[in-house]
C-alpha cells in the first residue's frame, strides 16, 4: 500500500499520488483500467486521456461499469464494447459481467494489472462497488494483479449504519453483508473484500490518499464533483440517497426524470399532509418542504406528482437511513395507494426481509432501526480491522 499522511490542503487522491510517483506501481506492466468520467485530476482531466499520453505507463485497455465508461447510460445500462474516439483505446463493457467471463474479458484485453479508479456515493446499492468486487474476483481468477486508487467517501467516513445485508438477497446492488451505509472508501472496502469475502484472495495494492479526513464532507477536500451517474448530479444528492433511495422499491417517485433525483419524492396527488407529517417526525437535521415536479423519464413521466423535498440543514445530525424509513412508513400512511413494487425491489435494495415486512406490520422507525442494531454492530467490529484513515 502506498500511504501517507496529509499535511492539509487539497485531498490528494490516489491517481494524484500514483502520478506523483511516475507510475512506478505499474512498471513494466501493461495496464487496464475500470473507470468512468469520475476517473479525473484536480483540473478535470481525465486520468485516461492523461495516462495515455504518459509514456511512463503502459495503459492498453479500458473497463466500463454501470452508466458506461464515458457515462452516457441511465440506470440499468451499460455502453458497450468499442473503440474510445479520443484515445483509441478499447473499451470493454462490465456492466453485468462477472466471474469467469469477466476474467476472459481481462485475459482477452492482454492486461497484466487492473486499475479500479471511480468516485463511489457511499451506499451499498450504489453499483461501482460491487463493480469493485467482481473485477477483484475476476482479476484473482485470471491471475491479475489488481490496484485500487482511492478517493473519497463523499458523505463522510465517519460511521456505519442501516441493515446489513443478508446473502441470500445478494445481488448486483449488494454482493456480500456490509450494511447500507457503509462509512468506508474503496480503497478500504477493497481491503475488506479481500479479508473477508473472496473465496481466492486477490493480488492487491492501494493507493490511499493524503489530506483526507473521516469527517470530511466532499466540498470539504477541494476536489471538483464529477457526477458519477446521470441520477447522482451533486454531493447533495449523495448525502440523502443511502435513505431515500429506498423510494425505488415503491410506486412513488424517487425523483428520478428531475434536477434534484433523491431529494424530491411523491405521488400524483397534493403533497401538504405527507410533509406535514413527515415534519412531524422530529428527525434530526432535516427539514420538508411541500413540493410538486413533473419527471421527464421514469415514473409520472409527463405527470404532476405531489410530495415533498428533503432540505438538509445540519449534515452532522442528519442520518439519512433513519430519515429513510420514517419517509417509508409516513407515505405509507398519508398515500392510500402506496405500495411496494411487485418484485419485492425492497428487499433487494435494504439486503433483508425486515424492513418490508416490519413497516407492513405497523412498526415505528424506532422499532425497524432497532431491528437490524445487532448485525449492524457485528459488521462495525468486521469494518474496523479494515480502515485506514483514523
Amino acid at each position: 500500500m502506498l500511504g501517507g499522511a496529509g499535511a492539509g490542503g487539497r485531498v490528494r487522491t490516489g491517481f494524484d499520488r500514483l502520478s506523483a510517483d511516475g507510475y512506478r506501481l505499474l512498471s513494466g506492466q501493461k495496464v487496464g483500467i475500470v473507470t468512468n468520467p469520475t476517473g479525473v485530476t484536480p483540473d478535470v482531466r481525465h486520468i485516461v486521456d492523461v495516462m495515455h499520453a504518459d509514456d511512463r505507463v503502459n495503459l492498453v485497455a479500458v473497463f466500463g461499469p454501470e452508466h458506461g465508461f464515458r457515462g452516457t447510460s441511465q440506470a440499468g445500462g451499460g455502453e458497450g464494447t468499442s473503440k474510445d474516439p479520443a484515445t483509441g483505446l478499447p473499451v470493454y463493457d462490465t456492466y453485468q459481467v462477472s466471474g469467469r467471463p469477466l476474467a476472459d474479458v481481462f485475459t482477452k484485453s492482454g492486461v497484466d494489472t487492473v486499475v479500479f479508479d471511480i468516485q463511489d456515493a457511499g451506499a451499498r446499492f450504489y453499483t461501482y462497488i460491487w463493480t469493485l468486487y467482481d473485477c477483484m474476483e475476476a482479476a484473482a481468477l485470471a491471475g491479475k494483479r489488481f490496484v485500487v486508487l482511492d478517493r473519497p467517501n463523499p458523505v463522510t467516513g465517519r460511521q456505519a449504519t442501516g441493515p446489513v445485508l443478508h446473502e441470500e438477497f445478494a445481488s448486483f446492488v449488494g454482493r456480500k453483508p456490509i450494511s447500507q451505509q457503509h462509512g468506508m472508501t474503496v480503497a478500504e472496502l477493497a481491503a475488506l473484500y479481500n479479508g473477508e469475502f473472496l473465496a481466492r484472495p486477490v493480488e492487491l495494492s492501494t493507493v490511499t490518499m493524503t489530506g483526507w479526513r473521516r469527517s470530511m464532507y466532499f466540498d470539504e477536500t477541494g476536489l471538483p464533483w464529477v457526477l458519477p451517474s446521470p441520477n447522482m448530479p451533486t454531493a447533495d444528492t449523495a448525502l440523502v440517497y443511502p435513505g431515500t433511495c429506498m423510494f425505488e422499491a415503491t410506486n412513488l417517485s424517487e425523483g428520478r426524470g428531475t434536477t434534484r433525483p433523491f431529494e424530491l419524492l411523491g405521488a400524483e396527488g397534493p403533497g401538504s399532509a405527507w410533509a406535514r407529517a413527515a415534519s412531524a417526525e422530529g428527525l434530526p437535521g432535516v427539514h420538508f418542504r411541500e413540493a410538486y415536479f413533473a419527471p421527464t423519464f421514469s415514473k409520472f413521466s409527463g405527470k404532476t406528482v405531489g410530495g415533498l423535498q428533503l432540505h438538509v440543514h445540519d449534515r452532522d445530525a442528519f442520518d439519512s437511513v433513519r430519515t429513510g424509513i420514517a419517509l417509508l412508513i409516513t407515505a405509507k400512511r398519508v398515500y392510500k395507494d402506496f405500495a411496494w413494487r411487485a418484485d419485492n425491489d425492497i428487499a433487494t435494495l435494504t439486503g433483508s426481509d425486515l424492513v418490508g415486512t416490519m413497516i407492513d406490520a405497523g412498526a415505528s422507525t424506532d422499532q425497524v432501526v432497532a431491528a437490524w442494531q445487532r448485525e449492524l454492530d457485528a459488521f462495525r467490529a468486521v469494518r474496523r480491522r479494515y480502515l485506514v484513515y483514523r
